[in-house]
């Protein structure tokens, strides 16, 4: 870093990447401004800057050692490995920077005097994390699975049994279905559907109620689609639509006399439904074949790998609902929570792949909602809407949620047979 760039910074005062020491600060005092910039987006502490902004200067002649064995080698946890620069601002006066970057095994800790204690930023300051702020770095950093938490009040009854039996002959591959609700429970509980309890009989999971559940919403108020269409380019209170769509995501399948058909369609064939009106429409002009046809105002397999992916990877420590709303030049797709652990929108777009919630992915698979390599933004999503209108799909993402912004082009003429529910 150059002089005028840590003037610019200092300039800019403490914030939520940024945090200003004296260097005769405490090993445990500094471990706790390092673990929250680490929980949080990563960031600099400038040593040998006051609070209020002035340069005092680094006095300690070992301050490099110092940092890297009493604080980065004793105190935090798990390891970070930081980038330490010494600049100087004039010809007594040096300010230490220490460089973090966000953390890649969340939660890190301040581990001293026997406690190990949570740190996260919130504006300018680091405080101690909140218990659901701890659930939610847990999670990111892939030390809980949410997915499979048993979901109190819940039992095998509300588990949709056909769909089940169904996964379980059509999919999994077994020769028959368990025939007592205990070899229900039983089956269940091995493949992450429902999980034991010490106080009681085995309970549904998040996984389980959301894949196969008949009312999720019940028991899980954050689960299903908020479906929003409005008329305009911003919400407004007269939406032309809105809704919240519930149900099990899989559809239900039976063997008939003609083979294997869907007979009842699960929550992402009914959105698909409500969306329908809002993103296409009838050509003006009767074909040959005496049939209008139907185009679309985006690539509809963009749009369902984008629905997919954020009721996919979607963090259940957040009490909020995917959302997918409609606009006159826009679909914007929200997923609640931030990306994974050390994931970025960069590496996602490269095609790195670091699942959330393993089992509904795996099982979203199984019934072909998602291809095995789990590359589907680089594959599909970019592609497609480069092919339709030329204009990339848009990228957000906060420690909130990430959003999936698809801009609405030219009809394509060359989609109209194509529709959700024939992928």
């Amino acid at each position: 870093m150059k002089r005028a760039e840590l003037l610019e910074l200092i300039a800019g005062g403490e914030n939520s990447g940024v945090e200003f020491k004296r260097d005769d600060v405490r090993p445990e005092q500094l471990a706790r401004e390092v673990v929250a910039l680490a929980n949080l987006q990563g960031g600099r502490v400038l040593l040998g800057v006051e609070d209020d902004g002035s340069i005092s200067g680094i006095q300690r002649d070992d301050l490099e050692q110092w940092v890297m064995d009493a604080v980065f080698g004793r105190v935090v946890h798990p390891m970070i490995l930081p980038f330490y620069e010494e600049i100087p601002i004039d010809d007594v006066r040096r300010v230490a920077v220490i460089t973090v970057t966000p953390g890649a095994t969340k939660p890190y800790v301040v581990r001293y005097r026997g406690r190990e204690d949570i740190y996260v930023r919130i504006g300018s300051t680091s405080r101690l994390a909140s218990r659901e702020q701890q659930a939610r770095l847990f999670a990111v950093g892939g030390l809980i699975r949410t997915e499979l938490l048993p979901v109190s009040g819940s039992d095998l009854r509300d588990l949709s049994r056909e769909r089940l039996a169904d996964y379980l002959t059509a999919i999994v591959g077994d020769q028959e279905v368990p025939a007592t609700d205990a070899a229900w429970r039983e089956r269940l509980c091995a493949l992450g559907f429902m999980a034991e309890r010490e106080d009681g009989p085995p309970a549904c999971t998040i996984a389980g109620l959301v894949l196969f559940g008949y009312r999720p919403r019940r028991l899980l108020r954050h689960t299903g689609i908020r479906w929003m269409c409005f008329k305009g380019q911003e919400k407004t209170y007269d939406a032309l639509d809105d809704q919240v769509l519930e149900g099990p995501l899989v559809d239900l399948w039976r063997e008939l006399s003609g083979g294997r058909e869907r007979v009842e369609k699960g929550l992402i064939e009914r959105l698909a439904d409500a969306m329908r009106p809002f993103v296409s429409a009838e050509a003006d002009r009767v074909e040959e074949s005496l049939r209008r046809e139907r185009r679309w105002h985006y690539p509809l397999d963009a749009l369902r790998e984008g629905i997919v992916n954020a009721l996919t990877h979607r963090d259940w420590t957040r009490y909020e609902q995917v959302e997918v709303a409609c606009y006159a030049d826009r679909i914007e797709i929200l997923s609640p929570g931030a990306l994974q652990n050390g994931m970025t929108i960069k590496k996602m777009i490269a095609g790195q792949r670091v699942p959330r919630n393993l089992l509904i992915s795996e099982t979203l698979r199984d019934y072909g909602y998602s291809d095995a390599r789990g590359m589907g933004i680089r594959n599909k999503i970019i592609p497609l809407m480069r092919a339709h209108n030329g204009v990339e799909p848009e990228f957000e993402a906060t420690e909130d949620y990430v959003r999936l912004t698809l801009r609405r082009g030219l009809v394509a003429s060359n989609l109209n047979s194509f529709t959700l529910e024939e992928q």
